[in-house]
């Protein structure tokens, strides 16, 4: 009997170590600030995003550096940094939450619209969000693609009356990843 007792117990703590999970430290977010005002673009791109899938449930976590933000003029680089993101006080961003579909199969080759679901996190506030995404499978590899409107407010992000006519009040946000299996 304490055998049996004890298999099940390591068949139970070793459930979670065999879902199938991707991963990738390459996941990519680009995002536009730019107002119709703006007589130059506000977009940045962040390429060094981590990212988990858990194909079993559809559990989906992101987690991105804000101060690896890349724009094309360093003067808007830092003032990103220091003034509006502050990413000393707040050095990252995260989206913890959920894929799902009524024809969503993450162990499946095929496209897939989505919903993704969950919280996510910056600048020191936490909004539930909820947008359409894509999902690709073919083989090792999942693919994800969503793309959403953020208002700055929301987040207590404060643009200076100053360059008001030149950053949006809003951001556009691309989320792309190529997650492989692990």
């Amino acid at each position: 009997m304490k055998k049996i007792t004890l298999l099940a117990v390591i068949a139970t703590l070793s459930m979670p170590a065999m879902a199938q999970k991707f991963m990738t430290r390459t996941a990519k977010i680009t995002f536009d600030a730019t107002s119709q005002k703006s007589p130059e673009k506000i977009v940045a791109i962040n390429n060094e995003v981590a990212s988990i899938l858990n194909a079993d449930n559809g559990e989906f976590v992101f987690q991105c550096p804000i101060n690896r933000f890349k724009f094309e003029k360093a003067l808007m680089q830092e003032h990103f940094n220091e003034n509006y993101m502050q990413s000393d006080k707040y050095p990252k961003s995260d989206f913890k939450g959920k894929i799902s579909g009524s024809s969503l199969d993450l162990k499946k080759d095929g496209t897939y619209n989505v919903q993704v679901s969950g919280t996510l996190s910056m600048h020191g506030v936490t909004k539930e969000v909820s947008v359409p995404g894509s999902v690709t499978v073919k083989g090792t590899e999942i693919s994800t693609k969503a793309k959403f409107v953020v208002k700055l407010a929301d987040y207590n992000i404060e643009i200076p009356a100053l360059v008001g006519d030149k950053v949006g009040k809003e951001s556009t946000i691309n989320v792309e990843a190529v997650l492989n299996k692990k």
